[in-house]
């Protein structure tokens, strides 16, 4: 592994550096293999996504999570909660620290002792104002290649990139000039993995990571981590092999810890994170989001039944991460493949008529393409009508397909708690991520919730009561059985399979604005686990509606 990208001297040095890492946190070796269950589910937040006065945002979190969601969710994914200079926490001035304005480690460990937590890795790049950088420039012993100084004229012309800002900047310290790669922007330094002193200090650092209580592990932006001359500098083979190197490093104390990768591609290259079962133990479903929107709002399954009829699960021992919201926004580039220009379109239309903006990314010879849509997900599917009760129905029924899907399930706070575009959020920063990250005072969030027919209540209660249902159900292993079965266009059929057929399930959605009528197994009595009715030979679906069938 360590032999196809670094020279023998490196790998002797990189073994020996396991080995007193291994030593260094001993304390935290464990047995057992990593599980989970259909009682999982992930809530995606910010560690200050709510807050009160004069209390630790950490902890104004977790009387939240406690209050509303200790019964529905298992697993939190606190984004990027370390000191940070800009991209809302992905541009890191410190690893090992809890960003002050926060909380600290206690908070984070006392989140721990309800929830299994999911931390970030942004391990691509880091900040230019952190220690490393600047003791890079300066020429300090400790920090010396750290990061990737090039001339980016010469053998840099294929590179992938994931936004129009230049692929390096040029930093001067002490009169001398440092032209220093930068994939996502001059604040965002790339760290350089051919240098084994780096590698070494990463493997450290996700070791740290699992000692202060992370169950999962996301690799941030992962594929652009090697760079090579005359290549595309994405997906290369080194980032593989080093991928699997860190699964190792941290599977040898606690193989029950997982590594989730962040790789917003084409789908095929996205479960290449798979490895052989010895990468990535979940990949992001990034082609769902997109996907399904578009089928709501062009109310049409074609596509959509056919690329989950397509869906590989390749190893009993790795799963998808499905989601359809973020803090990023919708991204598109999973299906420039799918869906044509005009169907594209159909995403674009809806965001921008409910206020939404479209993020783009340079492509061959200068040309920049759709990247991500910047749209609340419920804002999405209000569509060119910009209805609101329609947005409400529309993501109901989304997440019911959301939490039929194989795989973990993960939903974002403003998705659970029914946010819209923050649009005074969008102007005041200027950026257009930032219209899907809108922070809540506590006491004015828990008023709308009271409120039974406020859309954050309608929304929360909604949701809830499916992963009640669903956490109950063995079908919904996210290592388990599925099969497509959509009758017709419109209609969304997906069965989740048991040993036993008693306790399989039949989920029927209606994308459609329009009643429809299901013809089910003949001779078969049918339980809707959702609302308790009984169907025979035939079900009709509401408009939008959706059913969890069981044969009764």
């Amino acid at each position: 592994m360590l032999a196809s990208i670094y020279q023998p001297e490196d790998v002797s040095f990189i073994k020996e550096g396991i080995e007193k890492l291994w030593e260094k946190y001993s304390l935290l070796a464990k047995s057992g293999n990593h599980v989970l269950t259909e009682k999982d589910v992930v809530l995606i937040t910010y560690g200050d996504q709510v807050y009160k006065n004069k209390e630790d945002k950490l902890s104004t979190l977790r009387q939240l999570l406690h209050t509303h969601l200790k019964e529905q969710i298992s697993i939190v994914h606190i984004l990027p909660f370390y000191p940070y200079t800009s991209d809302d926490g992905f541009s890191i001035t410190d690893y090992y620290a809890v960003n002050p304005e926060l909380g600290n480690w206690d908070e984070v460990k006392e989140i721990s002792q309800e929830f299994r937590l999911l931390f970030d890795a942004v391990i691509n790049h880091n900040s230019s104002e952190s220690d490393w950088f600047r003791g890079f420039l300066e020429g300090d012993e400790n920090y010396r290649a750290y990061y990737y100084e090039v001339d980016a004229s010469k053998g840099f012309d294929d590179v992938v990139r994931p936004r129009t800002s230049p692929l390096t900047h040029t930093f001067i310290s002490d009169g001398q000039s440092h032209e220093v790669w930068t994939t996502f922007s001059r604040d965002q330094v790339d760290l350089n993995y051919t240098n084994p002193k780096l590698l070494l200090q990463i493997l450290d650092l996700l070791l740290f990571y699992a000692t202060k209580g992370a169950s999962i592990i996301r690799l941030d932006a992962i594929g652009f981590m090697w760079k090579e001359i005359n290549t595309n500098c994405i997906h290369l083979p080194q980032t593989h092999q080093l991928i699997k190197l860190m699964r190792e490093v941290v599977g040898y104390l606690n193989p029950s810890i997982m590594l989730l990768t962040e790789t917003n591609v084409p789908h095929e290259d996205n479960i290449s994170y798979f490895g052989n079962g010895d990468e990535a133990h979940m990949v992001y479903n990034f082609t769902l989001p997109p996907l399904l929107a578009f089928s709501i709002l062009n109310e049409t399954t074609e596509k959509l039944s056919k690329w989950v009829s397509q869906l590989v699960v390749p190893y009993k021992s790795v799963c998808y991460f499905n989601f359809l919201a973020s803090h990023d926004g919708v991204g598109v580039m999973p299906v420039h493949d799918i869906l044509n220009a005009n169907e594209l379109n159909v995403l674009i239309s809806s965001a921008k008529a409910n206020s939404g903006k479209v993020s783009y990314k340079t492509k061959d010879k200068g040309e920049e393409i759709p990247y991500e849509i910047n749209c609340n997900y419920m804002s999405l599917l209000q569509g060119l009508e910009c209805d609101e009760s329609l947005g409400i129905k529309r993501s109901l029924l989304a997440h019911a397909i959301l939490l039929t899907m194989p795989g973990l399930p993960a939903i974002y706070f403003h998705s659970i708690f029914g946010s819209v575009n923050d649009l005074k959020g969008l102007e005041e920063s200027g950026q257009n991520r930032r219209i899907n990250r809108k922070k809540f005072e506590y006491n004015y969030l828990n008023d709308l919730l009271k409120n039974p027919i406020s859309r954050e209540s309608i929304m929360l209660l909604g949701i809830k009561r499916l992963i009640d249902i669903r956490k109950n159900e063995p079908a919904f292993d996210p290592y388990g059985k599925f099969e497509v079965m959509s009758p017709f266009n419109g209609v969304f059929g997906l069965s989740r399979k048991t040993v036993s057929e008693k306790d399989s399930i039949y989920g029927y959605f209606n994308l459609t604005q329009k009643p429809v009528e299901v013809q089910l197994e003949q001779g078969e009595s049918w339980l809707d686990i959702i609302s308790s009715n009984i169907h025979s030979n035939s079900l009709s679906l509401k408009p939008l509606g959706f059913v969890w069938l069981k044969k009764s």
